[in-house]
């Protein structure tokens, strides 16, 4: 990816933040604070509203709700009753034995804190408080990955973590994701999650994704899988109907809360 690329990408992001905060975007003040031409914000803007982050309007761009901005794993509070729902229905697909991955996430910390402890049971796992809940039972083999923490995530990320993750071969990989739709499939908004995210996919013989409703039809700004990588979807029964059947069609294995 060429440099100008990757800066477009991140004023993009930046537009899509600013959008947020500010209940909405002026193509000339963006380009002012950028220091691109009001050209270059208008294609910005025009690409975001393809991929379903704003909606263009005379001058600028509004935001839109299904938006994705990053929250920290403390703030991510929404939809806790489904969550726990998905995480006791992921709880069960926990073998007794061999190895499991569990990403970071706020669901996985609830599938962390209803795993039943196996004494011939690994879990490996990118997040702290997975690791650390899960360091609490004697019986189990905790292992991180190692690399740079996400102060938002409080999940490990960039060559370390990659480097390790492309060292093992699990049963299960219980994983997340920010966003998850049809056209852009499984997508998050940091780079680095991203790249992390990317190897998670071919990690396990079998690949379980969490998602709560909130993240199907999502869209944030890196790609970094199809919907047809994931071999099951737990998720609620009142997620987005379109998503659903397009997972169901590329093969996913639905669990519905």
């Amino acid at each position: 990816m060429t440099d100008d690329r990757i800066y477009a990408d991140e004023r993009r992001y930046e537009i899509v933040r600013l959008t947020r905060e500010n209940g909405r975007a002026d193509v000339t003040a963006l380009a002012e604070r950028f220091g691109v031409s009001t050209e270059t914000i208008r294609q910005d803007l025009n690409a975001l509203q393809a991929s379903g982050h704003v909606r263009r309007v005379h001058g600028g761009a509004l935001p839109l709700d299904r938006t994705l901005i990053e929250t920290q794993v403390s703030e991510r509070t929404s939809f806790t009753t489904e969550k726990l729902a998905i995480a006791t229905s992921a709880a069960a697909r926990i073998p007794e034995s061999g190895a499991i991955f569990i990403e970071s996430g706020s669901t996985a910390q609830l599938l962390a804190e209803h795993l039943a402890p196996h004494p011939a049971l690994t879990v490996f796992t990118n997040s702290l408080p997975v690791a650390t809940t899960l360091a609490q039972h004697a019986e189990l083999t905790v292992i991180t990955l190692g690399g740079r923490v996400r102060p938002l995530t409080l999940g490990e990320v960039d060559s370390f973590a990659i480097r390790s993750l492309r060292e093992i071969n699990v049963d299960v990989a219980f994983l997340g994701t920010n966003g998850l739709s049809l056209e852009h499939g499984l997508t998050t908004p940091d780079q680095a999650e991203a790249d992390f995210k990317r190897e998670t996919l071919s990690v396990a013989s079998t690949t379980v994704l969490l998602a709560d409703r909130s993240k199907l039809g999502t869209v944030a700004l890196w790609r970094y899988g199809a919907i047809s990588d994931i071999d099951v979807l737990i998720t609620s029964g009142g997620a987005d109907a379109r998503t659903l059947d397009g997972a169901r069609d590329a093969g996913v294995e639905l669990d519905l809360v």
